[in-house]
């Protein structure tokens, strides 16, 4: 009897062997060479649930169910003959029973088999396979199934289990079984799609020497007609310098208006081309969406046709892009598994695509290899997420062939961490001399100490230009109102597509020496390229006063730039006290709170006030061994973001009300397109505006804004304002 996969809409046969042949040599290709053999057999066993009649019959129209997934998890198990077996076996099942639902958690050897979707659970079914509808057995005409030695992947979990190290051991295994993942679900897609699609994807591509060419013209045309200017260049040409020699974690501390973003390119791009060809993508990670598209714009205009660049991030609609057709179908192809060679996304996407448990995300992980990987603001990562965001990074430099680039103004001293979580990393530092650094002290920090808003607004106006930064949205629009003269807010309450549109206008009234008086959160503080003559900072963590002092006097065209830190009655959460307890502290003990020895007690201090935070978050806490591993419920747990928010369609401009009215005709291509008219509210909010009625999906699963008396262009969507409405 033929036992066949797949079926297309031509009627062609794919055959189970063929499937399983197909994609266990391209698991075995995608992956690095530690663990090519173990991908390879997860490959050709992860299907033989096929072999069955129950299978053929619902290939072929059958209604009944069949788990399929299981069987080659079974044989694995079934397959273990020695300890080293014990030890590669629940990674090649985990894989197998999980690749289309996801790796499953181990559970426990008291699972029931029915009771749940543990990998104890699902091999402990083998009677369902025992009647002759669902044997499977036939594979074994065909296919062999074996577990391999594998003595690279088995020396390195044995060297972690006998430091005695048994976090070190279960993350190492999980993110070995994550990869694995990663490279038979990629193959199983890819294989499928070709087959059912009858034919092969296009690639993106680069030509990095006509990158690294164009990024050199635009250092070329940089004047350095100041000193400030001319330090610029001493630093990036110190880093440059530095980096043909560093391997594996380079750190890039550069500050703010030192020209960060174009040197962490030129770097990259230098690193690539030297490496002979074993590297193969820039991946370039930032933490926010709403800088993001900046970063973008600028490398997109700088290499033009040199580089098919992929944005993968929730503000960029590729439908939306430029490209011709056929550039934007390869780039929507490649958005699913990374395979370009030059990736902008977000910190969240980045770090998803190596704690999920699901395909969707997984496919991504092994195409982070042989990449030079830029973390911009890498100081931005959340502190309880430090733990695994930086076994992250090691593992990928460590056995992908990666190298990682971490990049702030405002470095954290990572190397206690990193060390801790990642000792045999290697670490190097891309600017050990920081002389020149004294040349972007630019402006004072003043401590105000207590104050009110009205003293902070009177104080403001003494200058042509000033910047207030607040650390609530509600308060920056309370604040706004009061001003006089020309005036302009920012918040995440405003939609993108009107944020960007205020930027602009402020960027012009600078240029033009107006005076005026913006009012802003912390969102203002990255990637926003400002010169004020004063900044006032409500007081938050150092990271974020500093990051705001960098949108004052940025060009150093003043003598001096003035960087007011106020403190007001308002009363904040732990994730924002702590850091300002320490910051009252060092304002009292340091003249200059810019300089590198208080930024790095401010770290210092901050990562002990949260040390059971970071050693808490990891998979191994409260897992007995590695066949218990909670795949699953770590990836639910595991959040970038904290705050439990929904996204609210505004459409308050003509474009936006075509997407909605497309999106209520039952069109699906709009969504992403609506990102920029979208605003994210938190569940509280949310839930007050669902009360008042103002805020319907239509049955889209989209939340729209009805009420566009509760928007204003200027201060966006205030919730507040549908207590006027008469029901």
């Amino acid at each position: 009897m033929q036992y066949y996969a797949h079926r297309n809409q031509t009627g062609e046969m794919q055959s189970v062997r063929e499937h399983l042949e197909n994609v266990a040599l391209m698991a075995s290709q995608f992956s690095a060479e530690l663990l090519r053999s173990i991908a390879y057999e997860t490959g050709k066993a992860h299907d033989i649930g096929k072999y069955s009649q129950a299978f053929q019959e619902r290939l072929f129209g059958g209604q009944n169910r069949f788990e399929h997934s299981t069987c080659g998890a079974l044989e694995c198990d079934a397959a273990v003959s020695d300890k080293s077996d014990r030890i590669i076996a629940p990674m090649m099942e985990y894989c197998i029973a999980g690749h289309h639902t996801g790796i499953p958690d181990g559970g426990t050897a008291g699972d029931h088999p029915f009771d749940d979707t543990t990998l104890h659970s699902r091999l402990k079914r083998s009677g369902v396979y025992a009647d002759e509808k669902n044997s499977y057995s036939a594979y074994k005409n065909e296919i062999d199934v074996c577990v391999p030695k594998a003595e690279g992947v088995f020396k390195e979990l044995m060297s972690a289990a006998k430091s005695g190290d048994k976090t070190g051991l279960i993350e190492t295994y999980a993110f070995f079984t994550r990869y694995l993942f990663s490279c038979l679900t990629d193959a199983d897609f890819l294989d499928t799609e070709r087959f059912c699609l009858q034919g092969e994807r296009e690639e993106l591509t680069a030509d990095f020497e006509k990158m690294k060419d164009r990024l050199d013209e635009k250092f070329a045309s940089f004047c350095a007609d100041t000193p400030l200017k001319q330090a610029r260049g001493w630093l990036q040409e110190q880093a440059c310098k530095n980096c043909s020699v560093s391997e594996g974690i380079s750190i890039l501390n550069m500050p703010t208006g030192s020209g960060k973003t174009l040197c962490s390119m030129k770097i990259a791009l230098k690193k690539l081309l030297e490496s002979g060809g074993r590297k193969k993508r820039i991946i370039y990670v930032i933490p926010y969406t709403s800088i993001i598209e900046q970063t973008a714009d600028i490398f997109e205009s700088i290499f033009g046709e040199c580089a098919d660049i992929l944005q993968h991030h929730s503000n960029y609609c590729i439908d939306d892009s430029t490209a011709d057709y056929e550039t934007a179908h390869k780039l929507r192809l490649a958005s699913e598994n990374w395979d370009a060679p030059i990736i902008i996304t977000t910190s969240v996407r980045f770090f998803e695509s190596m704690y999920h448990n699901r395909g969707s995300a997984l496919r991504r992980l092994h195409n982070t290899a042989d990449s030079v990987i830029i973390f911009d603001e890498i100081h931005l990562l959340p502190i309880q997420m430090l733990q695994p965001c930086l076994r992250g990074i090691g593992y990928i430099t460590k056995y992908l062939n990666s190298e990682a680039i971490l990049l702030s103004a405002t470095m954290p001293d990572y190397a206690d961490l990193i060390d801790r979580f990642m000792p045999d990393c290697r670490v190097s530092e891309l600017l050990p001399d920081k002389e020149d650094f004294t040349y972007f002290r630019k402006c004072r920090y003043i401590d105000l100490g207590k104050t009110d808003y009205g003293s902070v607004l009177e104080k403001a106006a003494q200058y042509t230009s000033s910047l207030i930064i607040v650390n609530l949205k509600s308060t920056a629009r309370e604040i706004y109102g009061t001003l006089q003269g020309e005036k302009y807010h920012l918040s995440t309450y405003m939609t993108a597509s009107d944020r960007s549109e205020t930027i602009k206008r402020i960027r012009q009234a600078l240029t033009e020496g107006r005076r005026i008086t913006v009012v802003s959160t912390s969102l203002i503080e990255a990637g926003v390229d400002f010169d004020f003559e004063a900044v006032f900072r409500q007081c938050a963590g150092l990271d974020s006063i500093l990051q705001s002092g960098g949108r004052c006097n940025r060009e150093g065209k003043r003598e001096c730039g003035d960087v007011y830190v106020f403190e007001t009655d308002e009363k904040s959460g732990r994730d924002l006290q702590v850091p300002i307890n320490i910051v009252k502290n060092l304002l009292a003990e340091h003249n200059d709170i810019s300089s590198l020895e208080c930024i790095e007690e401010y770290y210092r201090r901050l990562f002990s006030s949260y040390k059971e935070d970071i050693l808490k978050n990891t998979i191994a806490d409260g897992c007995t061994g590695i066949d218990s591993i909670p795949f699953r419920s770590y990836a639910e747990s595991f959040r970038f973001i904290k705050d439990d928010t929904v996204g609210v369609v505004v459409p308050h401009c003509s474009d936006a009300q075509e997407l909605v009215q497309a999106l209520k005709n039952g069109s699906r291509s709009v969504v992403r397109r609506l990102q920029k008219y979208t605003v994210a509210l938190r569940r509280s909010e949310f839930d007050r505006a669902m009360k008042s009625g103002i805020v319907d999906d239509f049955g889209t699963g989209i939340y729209i804004l009805t009420a566009m008396n509760c928007y204003n262009s200027e201060t966006g969507l205030d919730t507040e304002a549908s207590n006027d409405i008469i029901l």
